[in-house]
């Protein structure tokens, strides 16, 4: 279940925040073109702040799991890749990532910074609190101690509290409504593998799938909302695929 969510999360986030996008602008190439890749530079601008917010939603119930970080490993890449030198800012970004997942009393502090940098945009403010609000879903569940961190983020952020209800109640419903696979023989024809093959390979397979499929923070948006919504379907049946297997292989 846990493992079907991550990917769940990642499709229904960009199918309903990254709508508001008419254009690919806010994040590409061009517009970083002439960015100095340094870690001060990063940490002040806001996919630095908002790595940083990450990092403290990941670690607000003690641990940063398995699918957390492959979630944040997957974002750093996409990330990454619009900056100059891809790789230095890959591990600058997660010196940022890891400097602030245990410390959380700066919180409100790094959310209202972003709160100035994207004052006027408010699909970005949206495309940020909807990750963080799905981040914390990750494990098919949002602790107290997650709510609570996202509740602050929030509140420093000048986010519309309607508008954040609305939106955790609508995932956490989401969430609630997630119906598995039940036929094996179809998982195989999902991740176009066969029963004979070892995990190594099924492994393998799954991984070039999520890669394919996964929504791209940065890319998707220029996408519209059938785009998305064929990614959210998509993310689950690779996942639910993955999972039934990795049971029957046990």
């Amino acid at each position: 279940m846990g493992n079907l969510i991550i990917f769940l999360i990642v499709g229904y986030f960009f199918y309903t925040i990254f709508k508001s996008y008419s254009r690919y602008t806010a994040y590409s190439q061009q517009a970083f073109k002439n960015f100095s890749v340094s870690k001060e530079s990063l940490e002040k601008s806001d996919l630095g702040l908002f790595v940083a917010l990450v990092a403290k939603v990941a670690k607000a119930d003690g641990k940063v799991d398995a699918l957390e970080a492959q979630l944040v490993g997957i974002m750093f890449d996409d990330i990454s890749a619009v900056f100059p030198e891809p790789t230095k800012t890959k591990d600058i970004l997660k010196d940022i990532f890891n400097e602030n997942k245990s410390d959380l009393s700066n919180t409100a502090n790094i959310a209202q910074a972003l709160s100035q940098s994207i004052r006027r945009d408010k699909a970005k403010q949206q495309q940020f609190m909807g990750f963080l609000i799905q981040l914390a879903f990750v494990d098919g569940e949002c602790s107290k101690s997650e709510e609570d961190i996202l509740s602050t983020i929030a509140e420093a952020l000048e986010f519309d509290p309607d508008t954040y209800h609305q939106m955790f109640d609508h995932f956490e419903q989401m969430i609630k409504n997630i119906k598995p696979q039940t036929n094996i023989s179809d998982a195989y024809k999902v991740l176009g593998v066969n029963e004979s093959d070892d995990m190594s390979v099924i492994k393998k397979a799954y991984r070039k799938l999520v890669r394919q499929y996964h929504p791209d923070i940065i890319k998707s948006q220029g996408k519209d909302e059938a785009y998305m919504e064929e990614a959210t379907i998509k993310t689950q049946e690779i996942n639910q695929a993955y999972e039934m297997i990795k049971e029957a292989k046990k």
